[in-house]
């Protein structure tokens, strides 16, 4: 199957290492023009580095963005723009068991997973509505039904 996103914008969050390099590597691959975010300006100007060797015709940009706060996700929808694809891949689990974690934990655990794709969706999802066309894609774990032993 061939798809082409020639013109077409992609954010993805998370996207230094894993699972979200490789969709930013997947969509830029089909034409996308891919916006990478982490929270380190090492980690996402290693990736971006990492990218454009392989890739040196895609067009990339990366955003350092915290996506745990509000202040970070304005900043990853100031600087990323518009957008035609958003892929909410970023998260993260405290390897903690349900009674030792305190409310800090579980807000943190909040902000990070549920809240960084609200915040993103709330930003993109206008823009992509009115020009009719538009992908907001959300990743899970399957940690989420199948618990990870300790």
């Amino acid at each position: 199957m061939k798809i082409d996103l020639t013109g077409r914008k992609a954010v993805v969050t998370g996207s230094t290492a894993g699972i979200g390099r490789a969709i930013a590597e997947g969509l830029a691959r089909a034409g996308a023009a891919v916006v990478v975010n982490g929270r380190s300006e090492e980690r996402v100007t290693a990736t971006l580095l990492e990218l454009r060797a392989l890739l040196p015709g895609a067009e990339f940009a990366g955003v350092v963005a915290d996506l745990a706060t509000a202040e970070g996700s304005a900043a990853l929808a100031a600087q990323a723009g518009e957008a035609d694809i958003l892929v909410n891949n970023v998260g993260t689990a405290h390897p903690n068991g349900f009674f030792e974690q305190d409310d800090d934990a579980w807000l943190d655990l909040f902000q990070l997973n549920v809240m960084s794709g609200v915040r993103a969706a709330r930003h993109t999802l206008p823009a992509m509505v009115k020009r009719g066309w538009g992908r907001v894609v959300f990743i899970s774990s399957e940690s989420a039904v199948m618990i990870p032993r300790r």
